[in-house]
């Protein structure tokens, strides 16, 4: 019976992971998560998975904490402070609810280790309240009714101190083989290419899915489309890969496209994106 390509590529990419697996040992560390949502619902299972040991989870809800946590048979709390003592703390919550926690997470453990998983929260953000802290950021989407294999992607890390650092790198290194240390500056230089990869595209899909929806079809006839045109990227550069009625400067469809588009934001998005997408073609014939 013949292999299916992806089955091919699976089995591949976990004969890679298990070789690599076998060439580092790693300390299985005791650690609490808190938040409950995005992140943690992909990121706690693959920290069990690899042999490290949730102590607890703590959520604002009851239910959120009580449904990650049964998974893996440790406590919920909805209170950081009832947290047990660990290893290490890995704070998975938006960053604008860092600051708060911060302050009232890290005095109750001294000596522990507090891991933020925020793109844009500079490491700094704990060293007013910790000893010893760090990041830990994976370069990914989640979503909570969707699992995230974290072997596939990278994960970029950062530490207060030479040890720290070093600590956090294994723990980096057990989830996935991309693992590397990057600054909080370049993290958040990162985090803003990954908002414009990622965010605005999904939304792009939104609006697509809308004008789909007002004609009456189906938004899976695009669905060949975007593959494609994700796969192109893999050997052109984007700049390279771009089509369309923009990069020809056709205004006349471009006006056709904007007279049936209903919604006025969409609108100036579709004609700010095509100016955008001319500009950069005119700024590389000028190089």
């Amino acid at each position: 019976m013949s292999k299916d390509k992806n089955d091919t590529t699976s089995f591949e990419f976990l004969t890679n992971f298990v070789t690599f697996a076998s060439l580092y040992k790693f300390d299985t560390m005791h650690i609490s998560i808190i938040g409950a949502g995005n992140v943690a619902t992909s990121l706690a299972p693959a920290l069990v998975e690899v042999g490290h040991r949730i102590d607890g989870v703590c959520s604002r809800t009851q239910a959120s904490a009580k449904k990650l946590a049964q998974s893996f048979g440790c406590p919920c709390f909805t209170c950081a402070k009832e947290l047990p003592q660990s290893d290490a703390y890995i704070l998975c919550v938006p960053d604008d609810a860092l600051p708060e926690l911060v302050e009232e997470t890290c005095k109750l453990h001294p000596d522990a280790i507090f891991i933020h998983i925020a793109g844009s929260a500079e490491m700094n953000i704990f060293s007013p309240y910790a000893k010893r802290y760090g990041v830990l950021y994976p370069l990914q989407t989640f979503s909570r009714d969707r699992i995230v294999s974290f072997g596939t992607f990278p994960i970029f890390y950062e530490g207060s101190d030479a040890r720290t650092t070093a600590i956090i790198e294994q723990l980096a290194r057990s989830l996935s083989q991309e693992a590397q240390e990057l600054s909080s500056e370049n993290r958040m230089r990162l985090h803003t290419s990954a908002v414009f990869a990622c965010n605005f595209v999904n939304h792009c899909f939104t609006l697509a899915a809308d004008e789909m929806q007002r004609a009456g079809l189906d938004f899976s006839l695009l669905k060949p489309l975007i593959r494609e045109t994700v796969q192109k990227i893999e050997k052109l550069k984007p700049i390279d890969a771009q089509t369309g009625p923009a990069v020809r400067n056709d205004e006349s469809t471009m006006q056709k496209h904007m007279s049936l588009i209903a919604d006025e934001n969409s609108r100036k998005i579709y004609r700010m994106m095509s100016e955008s997408i001319l500009l950069h073609k005119n700024k590389r014939f000028e190089q």
